[in-house]
C-alpha cells in the first residue's frame, strides 16, 4: 500500500490537479499549514484525508507521514503533477528495489527554451551530486523513513537534509510535471542562481532559519 502524503500552504491554484494526477493512489492525505484559501476543502472533496498542523513544511511532511497508513510512503509537493503511468513504476520499483528509495524525473510546465536548460541542469545534479528535491517527489518505505528519522521540522531544505541521510536514490523514468511560475516571476537563471546558492550556504553552515529569511 502506497499512501500519498501532500503539503499546502495557499495552494489552491494546482492542489486539484495534483490531486486528480495520483487519484488511483491507495491512500491521500493532505497536510495543510492554515491555509486561507480553498485548499482544505479541494482536498476534502477529492477525498483525501486532510491533517491541519501548524505551517512548517518538514513538519507538515512527517506530520503526514504519521497519519498516513501505507507500507510505502510517496511525499509530493502540491504544485507537482505526475505523468500518467506514475503508478506502475511505482509499483515496479518496490518490487524490484524494496530497499531503495526513489525519486521521479524532473520537468517544468513551460514550453521555454530556459525550461528545457534547467530540466538538464537538475538532470546533471541528481547524476553527478546524488541530490534531487522535494519537487522530485520522494518515494521511501515507511520503515527506511522512521528509520532515518524522518523530514525535520526545518524552515528550509527539510528535502535535501533528508535525502542526505538517504544516500543514493534511484531515478525513475516518469515526469513530475512541476510549475514554472516562481521562474517565470523571478527570472529563469536568477531564480536558479537563487536556489544554488542557498543549498551552497546550507552546505557550508547556514542554518535552513536564515536561509528560510534569505530566499523570501
Amino acid at each position: 500500500m502506497v499512501s500519498v502524503v501532500i503539503p499546502t500552504l495557499n495552494a489552491a491554484n494546482s492542489l486539484a490537479k495534483c490531486l486528480e494526477a495520483v487519484a488511483r493512489a491507495d491512500e491521500i492525505v493532505v497536510v495543510d499549514g492554515g491555509s486561507s484559501d480553498e485548499s482544505a476543502a479541494i482536498a476534502t472533496r477529492a477525498g483525501a484525508r486532510l491533517v491541519e498542523v501548524p505551517a512548517n513544511r518538514g513538519g507538515q511532511l512527517h506530520a503526514g507521514a504519521g497519519a498516513a497508513t501505507g507500507d510505502w510512503l510517496l511525499f509530493l509537493h502540491a504544485d507537482t503533477i505526475l505523468a500518467p503511468g506514475w503508478a506502475e513504476a511505482v509499483a515496479a520499483h518496490i518490487a524490484t528495489h524494496p530497499m531503495h528509495a526513489a525519486c521521479f524525473t524532473f520537468r517544468l510546465d513551460d514550453r521555454a527554451w530556459q525550461a528545457r536548460w534547467i530540466e538538464a541542469a537538475v538532470a546533471v545534479r541528481v547524476r553527478l551530486l546524488g541530490l534531487p528535491y522535494g519537487d522530485q517527489g520522494l518515494l521511501i518505505s515507511r520503515a527506511a523513513y522512521y528509520r532515518l528519522g524522518g523530514f525535520r521540522a526545518l524552515a528550509l531544505m527539510e528535502d535535501v537534509d533528508l535525502v542526505r541521510r538517504i544516500g543514493r536514490l534511484l531515478l525513475l523514468r516518469v515526469a513530475a510535471l512541476t510549475s514554472a511560475e516562481r521562474w517565470r516571476r523571478d527570472g529563469w537563471f536568477r531564480r536558479s542562481a537563487r536556489n544554488l546558492a542557498c543549498l551552497l550556504a546550507y552546505r557550508l553552515g547556514t542554518s535552513p532559519e536564515t536561509l528560510a529569511r534569505l530566499y523570501r
